[in-house]
């Protein structure tokens, strides 16, 4: 598998597009977060079952700072807030399309133009955080889904409109651990523990048959699995997060709030998502990683937001 192979995020090419106009309206805090004391904790992976071309590795103890984080991705209700108030108009919009995963479009969808490593992904005219699979849809009966179709520049926009930001990828790390120092999963390292599917991916062949026997062909509503414990729900599977890193495989010896590189083409991406699956797109543990660039946007990539905490 060749690093960056858009099987988990595709890439956006319009070269031409700017970067989101900053939004600088305060917004409520959100109410459900989860404050957290920070420490040192284990990060990356030196296991075989990762990726070594995505950087997983090495293993290193690395310190964070106290921060809160969302408990849940953001969804489609609160985006909604955010749009409806500030007027926002999202990088998918603007350019007029997004990618759609192939197997939530109707039979009878016009024929639409896929990615030629990855075919699963469509480029769908009018598809955006308010439309997921093109103008024909709707998010009425997905209210409470974590939002999608939205680029980091957008994720951005949103946090600071929440007063927050996005987490770093050291942050989100030590969020998804729970305190379980170097688990592979946010509970543990048993992909089914006594048989429970315990966050949305897809079983079964892909990208041909899923068997949904967690429940879910996309995503899930927030809150549909078990939290881990620090009391924070589908830090893996369901859909990516943003992370405010730029991808780098370099991770140096910086060790305490490590922010990542200085530049780079894509920003991280963590947690994997309902389309994951271990016979091609094993990175839906807590140490895998991908990116995509600021201005994509892909049906299955959310975010949640943190904030700088002192304790």
């Amino acid at each position: 598998m060749k690093e960056n192979q858009p099987c988990c995020a595709p890439r956006s090419t319009n070269e031409d597009l700017g970067v989101a106009i900053p939004i600088h309206v305060s917004g409520e805090e959100h109410k459900d977060t989860v404050l957290l004391e920070g420490g040192n904790f284990l990060m990356g992976t030196n296991s075989r079952i990762g990726y070594q071309h995505d950087g997983e590795g090495p293993e290193r103890t690395v310190t964070v700072s106290p921060f809160s984080i969302d408990r849940f991705a953001v969804t489609i209700d609160q985006y909604s807030e955010f749009v409806e108030e500030t007027g926002y108009v999202t990088d998918a919009e603007r350019i007029g399309w997004s990618f759609v995963f192939a197997g939530l479009l109707p039979d009878d969808f016009e024929d639409t133009r896929g990615v030629q490593a990855a075919p699963w992904w469509r480029q769908v005219i009018g598809a955006s955080w308010k439309s997921p699979e093109g103008p024909q849809s709707t998010t009425q009966d997905r209210r409470q889904h974590p939002v999608v179709h939205v680029s980091w520049n957008d994720s951005v926009a949103y946090a600071k409109w929440v007063g927050g930001r996005l987490p770093t990828e050291a942050e989100w790390e030590f969020a998804a651990h729970g305190g379980l120092d170097g688990s592979i999963f946010p509970w543990g390292n048993e992909l089914e523990p006594e048989g429970q599917h315990l966050m949305n991916v897809w079983q079964g062949s892909f990208p041909e048959s899923n068997l949904i026997d967690d429940g879910w062909y996309g995503t899930a509503p927030v809150g549909t699995y078990p939290l881990n414990p620090f009391g924070l729900g589908e830090m893996t599977g369901n859909v990516w997060e943003w992370c405010s890193d730029w991808f780098g495989t370099d991770h140096g010896d910086e060790c305490y709030d490590p922010d990542g590189p200085i530049s780079g083409d894509g920003k991280v991406i963590k947690g994997g998502s309902y389309l994951c699956h271990a016979s091609y797109c094993n990175r839906y543990r807590i140490a895998g990683r991908s990116s995509t660039t600021p201005d994509s946007s892909i049906g299955h990539l959310g975010f949640r937001t943190v904030r700088s905490e002192g304790i």
